[in-house]
């Protein structure tokens, strides 16, 4: 059997995403969208064409053989995959890749690489799938030898207890292999972010990443029952408890805390029976406005929606969930218990109150799979998913791809998207001359949504960095100004890092920066994410 690769510059294996052919064609929609030229395609980078600097450290013996400095592996720990990570990795700029890169298959092993760059002041990157769009796995700026450590080998789930339904999980396991493991037991996790086929468990709670669930259960967060953690100080271990009152929780301390304060290695996570009824409809609103008042009343039904996604008119365009003409919700619900008829008359009833125009069968209850495949629902499901392997070869267009994802409470909602879907159209006229701001809320609370704004522009190929920096520094001023958050599920990395200072509170600052000199003496943990380290 051959054995697949990833990229080590960009999304999902090698022989997965557009070809040059249809990266062409994707071209030639874009300048008619657009109404500018766009650049052939760029060729991929090759591993050859790599002139990676030498490394400036060498591995204990005892170490050796779980560490490579291979280039490949070097070359694919450099960066994320973000939209700076992907251009620059086009341009054959792999100017600071990690010195080696450690695959630890068990816990004493993490502790030993922690051990040796504690002794030899190397930075230590903790590494699950690679997914991060915010610098969150990069090497800093700076001149010590750097070591990812590579979660991928910790991939079992270890322990199910079926009466309380959950389960111990090591850490590195990506998203599809921890679902086909739970499968025949018919339990699932039922967190499914943008990333999922490329994202790991650990990674998700160490980024407080957002999944499946629009509404409810809408964060990792909601389903840790307990961690494990090892840290240049020791192990910390939380007790499984279904809740507690007691005092700070410890969990919380970890969930989000981008790898600075310790490396996640497994966790007890809650599971849900694997759903067999589900009913969905696309239904359309004459304009955006109509169906956030939909959504509006929907979150605050106490229907609580699976799937509760308003995409304003381009975006249900590009996904090919409408023509272009109306804004879009993409609705859902889905039961391992009991039919949903009354919840889903229900919720269509609250969307027709503000004018939603609703398909005939959309209260059915189906128990097929194809449910969530067909139509509108199902477009849209495609293109999510497709998303990533899409940017990238609009990416290598010479294109500017990017998103910006936040939260806002519902009273000030209205004039927050006004005002920054003004000025970040603004910020892409005059920084690009011509582009497109596109908006969908990915998830709803009762208090708020969270909108997520996608930008596509044209862009001068050899400024396309400088232009992106721009644009993004223009969005994040203006919605931290406006009383957004910098980032709803993306997490902050080095990217976000300028707005996270100013949004965090001081005294929190204090106490994380206590929290990290305590458990990270030497500040060794991805140093320049989220604080900077006081190293003792």
């Amino acid at each position: 059997m051959t054995h697949r690769r990833r990229k080590f510059w960009g999304w999902g294996y090698e022989d997965e995403g557009p070809n040059p052919e249809q990266q062409e064609r994707i071209g030639q929609l874009l300048a008619a969208r657009l109404g500018v030229a766009v650049s052939r395609p760029q060729p991929p980078p090759q591993i050859a064409e790599l002139a990676l600097r030498p490394p400036r450290i060498a591995p204990p013996s005892a170490l050796a053989a779980c560490c490579s400095t291979d280039a490949y592996d070097r070359a694919g720990h450099t960066y994320g995959k973000s939209f700076r990570d992907v251009v620059r990795a086009l341009r054959r700029d792999f100017a600071n890749p990690p010195d080696a890169v450690a695959f630890p298959a068990d816990e004493a092993t993490v502790v030993a690489l922690l051990d040796w760059c504690a002794d030899a002041g190397a930075a230590a990157i903790p590494y699950g799938g690679g997914s991060s769009v915010v610098g969150g796995v990069e090497a800093p700026a700076e001149a010590r030898a750097v070591v990812s450590i590579d979660l991928g080998r910790l991939n079992r789930v270890l322990e199910v207890d079926p009466v309380s339904r959950a389960a111990r999980i090591q850490a590195g396991i990506l998203g599809p292999a921890l679902e086909t493991e739970l499968k025949p037991r018919g339990l699932t996790l039922r967190h499914f972010p943008q990333s999922f086929e490329f994202s790991s468990l650990g990674g998700w709670i160490a980024t407080r990443s957002g999944g499946h669930y629009a509404t409810l259960y809408t964060h990792i967060d909601d389903f840790v029952e307990a961690l494990r953690v090892v840290t240049p100080t020791g192990i910390i271990e939380s007790r499984r408890l279904p809740g507690s009152g007691a005092g700070p929780s410890p969990d919380r301390l970890f969930i989000g805390s981008e790898g600075i304060l310790g490396i996640i290695t497994e966790a007890w996570m809650r599971l849900q029976h694997r759903p067999t009824m589900r009913a969905s409809a696309a239904i359309a609103f004459a304009d955006f406005t109509a169906g956030a008042a939909a959504v509006h009343a929907l979150s605050q039904s106490g229907l609580y929606p699976s799937n509760c996604r308003l995409l304003d008119p381009g975006e249900a365009f590009t996904s090919g969930a409408g023509d272009g003409t109306d804004a879009i919700l993409v609705l859902g619900f889905e039961s391992a218990d009991h039919p949903l008829d009354a919840w889903m008359e229900r919720a269509v009833e609250c969307c027709r109150d503000h004018g939603g125009r609703v398909p005939e069968d959309a209260t059915r209850t189906r128990r097929d799979e194809a449910a969530a495949r067909e139509g509108a629902a199902g477009a849209w499901r495609q293109a999510f998913l497709g998303a990533p392997y899409l940017r990238d070869a609009v990416v290598g267009l010479g294109l500017i791809s990017e998103t910006f994802e936040t939260a806002i409470t519902w009273d000030r909602f209205a004039e927050f998207h006004a005002t920054l879907s003004a000025r970040a159209s603004d910020a892409v006229r005059r920084v690009c001359g011509a582009g497109t701001v596109t908006c969908r809320f990915t998830h709803v609370y009762p208090d708020g949504p969270a909108p997520y704004y996608t930008v596509l522009a044209a862009s001068t190929p050899d400024r396309q960095l400088e232009q992106w920096a721009e644009i993004k520094a223009a969005v994040s001023e203006t919605l931290l100004v406006l009383g957004g958050t910098i980032t709803h599920h993306h997490a902050v990395g080095r990217d976000h890092r300028p707005w996270y200072d100013r949004q965090r509170p001081d005294g929190f600052a204090r106490a994380l920066a206590a929290a990290k000199a305590t458990l990270d003496p030497r500040g060794i943990l991805n140093p320049g994410v989220l604080i900077d380290p006081h190293v003792s």
